[in-house]
């Protein structure tokens, strides 16, 4: 039997044999590779891919069907809603200013959010205290100091916005001041909202259209 598929049994996820594996909250189908250590009490929905050599501390939530690349540590305080991407060696952190000598409580710690269906790039770093919008997506080496709005493409040291990110997973240009932008690959319509981009349902325009033209057609 080879290693991928010496894995344990009874159980509804698949780890592999060189996993260290502690928690009792992981759900079904999850995959988890060799050299992983996942701790006591942290909870890992269903369908996720936890990668080799990652790291996942007690008190950390991950969503569901969630990818974690081989080399990431996913600490305390940090969570991550569902079908969120954290690529290779990415960093994530909950201390903002460390100190060996000072020992800090779980309760000190500073959170961080990764909001549903964002990506954040191999070897980008999150700096503990800000929220990664839904759809955002964090380039790589990005090193990300302030909250990410929805939809939203940052690159660089510190990182900026230079863009958009379609559900597509294809790039929005930005267009200054424009109210509305559309995906040139995909043609979803978006429009600007409070936090970042929000997706126009065609189905209700095209709704709206038609109450237009019966309202039209009967002055």
């Amino acid at each position: 039997m080879t290693p991928t598929t010496d894995v344990q049994s009874g159980i509804s996820y698949m780890a592999h044999p060189l996993a260290l594996v502690e928690s009792d909250e992981i759900g079904e189908g999850t995959r988890i590779w060799a050299f992983a250590h996942v701790m006591k009490n942290a909870r890992i929905g269903w369908g996720c891919n936890i990668g080799e050599h990652c790291y996942i501390e007690q008190g950390v939530t991950l969503g569901n069907n969630v990818t974690v690349k081989n080399g990431v540590n996913v600490w305390r305080g940090v969570t991550i809603e569902d079908d969120v991407f954290l690529g290779p060696n990415c960093v994530l952190t909950n201390d903002p200013n460390p100190r060996a000598y000072i020992k800090k409580s779980a309760d000190s710690l500073v959170e961080t959010l990764i909001r549903n269906d964002a990506t954040v790039g191999a070897n980008a770093t999150i700096v503990c205290g800000v929220a990664i919008g839904q759809y955002a997506f964090i380039g790589a080496g990005a090193v990300v100091i302030r909250s990410v709005p929805d939809f939203a493409l940052v690159v660089g040291n510190p990182a900026r916005q230079i863009g958009w990110m379609c559900q597509c997973a294809q790039r929005i240009p930005m267009t200054a001041k424009a109210d509305a932008v559309c995906c040139s690959h995909c043609q979803r319509p978006y429009r600007r909202g409070e936090n970042g981009l929000v997706p126009v349902s065609i189905r209700a325009d095209v709704s709206i259209a038609r109450t237009s033209e019966r309202s039209t057609s009967t002055l």
